[in-house]
């Protein structure tokens, strides 16, 4: 096999060791919203909603201020 230039190498970002991380979602970049409706057999039905927390689009840590 020969090198390509596609390769990775796996370089690691330093900078990453000083980013906050985002406070509403602890990081994970992920919202979990829980959630309790009653369908028509008067049954309790619980689902968990998950979207990308809008605060810091996703990454999980927020801009240096």
């Amino acid at each position: 096999m020969s090198d390509t230039s596609e390769d990775k190498t796996g370089v690691f970002d330093a900078r990453a060791l000083h980013r906050q991380p985002c406070e509403h979602c602890g990081g994970t970049g992920q919202l979990r919203i829980d959630s309790e409706n009653i369908n028509e057999n008067f049954e309790v039905e619980k689902q968990t909603v998950i979207t990308e927390c809008p605060t810091c689009a996703g990454a999980g840590f927020v801009a240096a201020g």
